[in-house]
């Protein structure tokens, strides 16, 4: 399968190209997924590496791209989410927490690898991982093509980042 047009006539992409893969799969993601209607607040005011009380979901890209995607949600939105896309009262981190936002990673993982290519089958997704805690932090060692966008759903903030690298 060949690379979407858009995405190989450059080797690098923009920012805002980025923002809208990660925008789009977002919305679809938690709309379809989730019966929750997100809303986008890019560009981040704030670069944002330190979360509390919190939980990271993130995928690895490894093929044509290289890179990764990442949900980062406080624990309240995260419970609720949880609680949405499984049918029942998720009130504590658990099994099915973790489980819930790895697998919304790796929702968004493929959403945007539909986006890079036709098929998917030149970009492969790792398993997803996920962390939490009371207080970490999370940082890119790269200078890749990387944007992070803000969502919001009722008084929450949650962040999906994407770090995309081109291979050659």
């Amino acid at each position: 399968m060949s690379l979407n047009k858009e995405v190989t006539q450059t080797t690098s992409l923009t920012e805002e190209q980025i923002a809208g893969y990660v925008i789009d799969a977002t919305k679809e993601v938690f709309s379809t997924m989730v019966m929750m209607e997100v809303v986008d607040d890019f560009p981040l005011k704030e670069p944002v590496s330190r979360f509390k009380c919190s939980i990271t979901g993130m995928v690895g890209f490894a093929g044509t791209y290289s890179g990764v995607i990442s949900i980062h949600c406080p624990v309240p939105l995260a419970l609720k989410v949880t609680s949405n896309m499984l049918g029942v009262d998720c009130d504590e981190i658990n099994d099915d927490l973790n489980d819930a936002i790895g697998e919304i990673a790796n929702m968004l993982g493929g959403s945007v690898k539909q986006v890079l290519s036709k098929g998917g089958l030149d970009v492969k997704l790792s398993i997803p991982t996920v962390i939490s805690g009371e207080d970490y932090t999370v940082n890119s060692l790269s200078d890749n093509d990387c944007v992070v966008v803000p969502f919001s759903f009722e008084e929450h903030t949650l962040l999906v980042g994407l770090t995309l690298k081109k291979e050659d």
